[in-house]
């Protein structure tokens, strides 16, 4: 391009260290996202508090972002086919932290959640991007470690994000975790207009397939409000929205199937690495974001831990899950993705049975180190599963194979943050319990979030058996 902002002419221009500028501009921006999606989850129980909510209602603030993320991850292969990477990338962390100080300045509920479904909106555009330019800008042995570098920035930020955001919760109120993000989105602002090309294609611009995404969205969000009446509201209406789910689903893949211009190219699937890490990260995805959402309330709810306390225990794993990612990514290029992505899901698992044996007599450290044990685990998965996926297919997938992943594993967040809610408020009223009350019984509600650990446990074991599916025909 004749101002030099090609791939081709930033890469002459910064030498071989382009690359690395490029995995960095990315990772701060989705350091942003992420933080933006976790940090909220240390301040549910104020909110709840402040705004009178049962907890089938209060986890909104997380699931509506989860939904929106899940939603608009399918959009990011059009929009940099329409806007370019640079105004893509630049516009969604524009988006991402307008919602994010209209949503700390919010007085009422609606308005919390609305400007949580914009950060998710913008947060799921920008979160399949790195996977893509990692394919595109990496050679193929230098890729797993560039996840692994990637993926400690990414690690990185939540690990401190409950921690600083249990402070804040304590000193300053729920409102002031919604700004924590904004001087990463500024410093990815800046990077991306000195070290992001324009554009990836010069490739004919194709439509936006607006079926496709209202049929999708739709599916989308009646499964969520489904799975949220069949236990807090009207169950009729809870089987009558998961039936449209159903039929909106079935009519996106009848769609999807005959557009010139799909949304989700479903030739994806003939692949079997892709499908079955597709599965894999779709049931991984309610594991782990299911257990983000359930260990900070289970902190504070029923061992009686402040904010503060809370977020600490948080702390270790997150910098040794990050530090451990600087080596898993190195074995990624090494070790079969199968054998990964299966041990670190069983290592997981196992971390869930550990957390079910607390009580109030365990000793702090002891359940640091259990938390310590399932992010070690997700070390081992993180640099391998889109790796394992999306090999093998052409470059002209790449973008929707990203995307496509995201978009299930945000799914699958989106359903285990949702399930183990419902999952929670039905273990707490069989024991007697109710969510908000300030008053309890502490072995009760104990017993109720550890038989929800338990349910995550044989989520994250079914996760495993099925990424083994995931290795390459002739491989053990």
């Amino acid at each position: 391009m004749a101002d030099g902002s090609s791939l081709e002419a930033l890469s002459a221009r910064h030498g071989p260290r382009f690359k690395w500028l490029v995995l960095f501009t990315l990772m701060i921006g989705t350091m942003a996202s992420i933080l933006a999606s976790t940090i909220v989850n240390v301040a549910i129980p104020d909110l709840s508090r402040q705004f009178g909510l049962r907890q089938s209602e209060v986890q909104w603030v997380a699931s509506g972002f989860m939904v929106a993320v899940t939603v608009s991850m399918l959009l990011t292969p059009w929009l940099l086919q329409r806007f370019g990477l640079r105004r893509t990338y630049s516009g969604a962390l524009i988006a991402l932290s307008v919602g994010a100080v209209l949503g700390g300045l919010a007085q009422h509920y609606w308005l919390v959640i609305s400007m949580r479904v914009v950060e998710g909106l913008a947060a799921g555009v920008l979160q399949p991007i790195p996977a893509v330019m990692i394919m595109r800008t990496f050679a193929e042995n230098q890729r797993g470690r560039a996840m692994g570098i990637y993926g400690f920035g990414v690690v990185f930020a939540p690990a401190i994000g409950p921690s600083v955001g249990g402070v804040l919760v304590e000193a300053f109120g729920w409102r002031s975790i919604f700004f924590v993000m904004l001087p990463f989105a500024a410093a990815g602002l800046a990077l991306a207009r000195r070290f992001l090309p324009r554009t990836l294609t010069s490739g004919e611009r194709t439509p936006v397939d607006w079926i496709g995404l209202l049929l999708i969205a739709t599916a989308t969000l009646c499964l969520l409000n489904g799975l949220t009446q069949l236990r807090g509201g009207d169950a009729g209406l809870g089987w009558r929205l998961l039936a449209v789910a159903v039929l909106a689903l079935a009519g996106f893949l009848l769609v999807e199937r005959r557009s010139a211009a799909p949304l989700m190219q479903l030739r994806l699937f003939r692949s079997p690495s892709f499908a079955a890490g597709a599965l894999v990260s779709l049931i991984y995805g309610m594991g782990i974001f299911g257990s983000t959402y359930l260990i900070p309330v289970w902190l504070q709810t029923a061992l009686g831990y402040g904010p503060a306390r809370a977020g600490l225990v948080m702390l270790p794993a997150g910098l040794v899950m990050a530090f451990a990612l600087m080596l898993t990514g190195r074995l990624a290029d090494r070790l079969p993705k199968h054998w990964m992505v299966a041990g670190g899901l069983a290592t997981l698992s196992f971390s869930f049975l550990l957390l079910a044996t607390v009580g109030l007599g365990t000793p702090y450290l002891l359940l640091v180190a259990w938390v310590v044990v399932g992010r070690i685990g997700m070390s081992f998965i993180l640099p391998s599963l889109s790796l394992g996926a999306l090999r093998g297919l052409g470059s002209d997938l790449i973008a929707q194979g990203s995307s496509t992943m995201g978009y299930t594993r945000q799914l699958g967040g989106a359903i285990g943050v949702s399930l183990s809610a419902i999952a929670l408020d039905w273990r707490l009223a069989a024991h007697g319990q109710a969510f908000s009350g300030e008053a309890g019984d502490p072995l009760a509600r104990i017993a109720a979030f550890d038989e929800t650990f338990l349910g995550l446990a044989v989520v994250c074991a079914v996760a495993a058996a099925v990424g083994w599916r995931m290795r390459p025909r002739g491989e053990r």
